[in-house]
């Protein structure tokens, strides 16, 4: 599971996941943090967190990216673990979210917790109630494995 709090004195048990990002993807994140910055408050936290996953993911080059990796452009199935409710959507960058076309931002809540991290991953994020808990189920397409690279 990912630990959100950042403490010091993590079991192996709670060690963050691995994070794989391509480099492509990675250029794309950064701009995106970069022109939404401070201006957009009520994303300022889920900026954070992208930029702190970031900081410690493995970069690799689009064509070794393994195929259940959720990147941007990725459409992936993940299940509440609290409420059982499942959800398919595809991640995007923020100019192209649509959640009634099912489209996601990368900056949503949701996006910036699933960015870089795997098919059976848990991924967690602080809300007013608690913390939401996550699984990914599946990768359903992801564009790289399919080959749709626009580098």
């Amino acid at each position: 599971m990912i630990n959100l709090c950042g403490e010091d004195n993590m079991t192996e048990q709670n060690l963050p996941k691995e994070i794989l990002i391509t480099e492509a993807n990675l250029k794309r994140i950064e701009d995106i943090i970069r022109y939404a910055g401070e201006s957009n408050e009520h994303q300022k936290n889920n900026i954070e967190r992208l930029s702190e996953d970031l900081e410690r993911a493995t970069v690799v080059d689009s064509k070794d990216i393994p195929p259940d990796v959720v990147t941007i452009n990725s459409t992936l199935k993940i299940r509440d673990l609290d409420s059982g409710e499942e959800m398919v959507f595809t991640l995007v960058s923020p100019s192209n979210a649509d959640l009634s076309q099912g489209r996601i931002s990368l900056l949503a809540p949701v996006g910036a917790s699933v960015v870089g991290y795997r098919s059976g991953d848990i991924v967690e994020w602080p809300v007013p109630g608690g913390l939401k808990r996550l699984k990914i189920e599946k990768v359903l397409y992801q564009p790289e494995a399919a080959g749709d690279l626009d580098e």
